[in-house]
């Protein structure tokens, strides 16, 4: 098995509007800055091989953490959101009706108008971390919550329907074992990006 070290991008300014962002390219607002200004990635992942998401919020999060990134993996972009990206979910509510409602109740299955399902990111997610265990390369990702929550999905069995099976901490290291079959197991989660946690 092979470590994965996984990191959310910094809020942006949709983020603080409860908008959905999926492909869309925003870049970090500036409190977000300032609030990743204040993280450091413990020591001991410091060393891996580092991956973002090709979207500007996740390179410049590990812009600012330092990061020596090695590429940007297509494999772990958020979801798509189609024509619901850019909405707030009472927008939505007004666009769509109960529709919404209907399709949030499928967890896995959600599919949002012309987007993809958390399956569909589950399935990537799968197969990029297939390909992390077969290198044997202890990796780390900036990326998205869309990716951890697959992750952690395919870790526990989680049909994305309720509350995830853990509490995550999004200013933080979530750290999973990869197998190479594609499959994850939970190492760690929750380690804190903070200063003052960080030792």
């Amino acid at each position: 098995m092979t470590p994965i070290a996984l990191i959310r991008h910094g809020p942006t300014d949709w983020n603080a509007e409860h908008r959905l962002q999926g492909h869309a390219d925003r870049p970090l607002s500036a409190e977000g800055r300032e609030r990743v200004a204040a993280w450091t990635v413990p020591e001991q992942y410091q060393g891996y091989h580092w991956v973002t998401s090709p979207l500007d919020r996740a390179q410049q999060t590990a812009e600012l953490l330092a990061l020596d990134i090695r590429k940007r993996e297509p494999a772990i972009i958020e979801m798509d959101w189609g024509d619901w990206e850019g909405h707030t979910r009472s927008e939505l509510d007004e666009i769509y009706g109960d529709e919404v409602s209907k399709r949030a109740a499928l967890g896995l299955d959600l599919r949002p108008h012309n987007g993809e399902s958390p399956r569909d990111v589950r399935k990537r997610v799968g197969g990029w971390a297939r390909s992390v265990a077969e290198t044997g390369n202890p990796t780390g990702a900036v990326c998205h919550q869309g990716i951890i929550r697959a992750a952690l999905s395919l870790a526990t069995g989680w049909r994305m329907v309720g509350k995830p099976p853990e509490k995550m901490d999004w200013a933080s290291v979530h750290v999973f074992n990869a197998h190479p079959d594609g499959t994850l197991e939970i190492s760690k989660l929750n380690i804190s990006l903070l200063r003052d946690d960080v030792g």
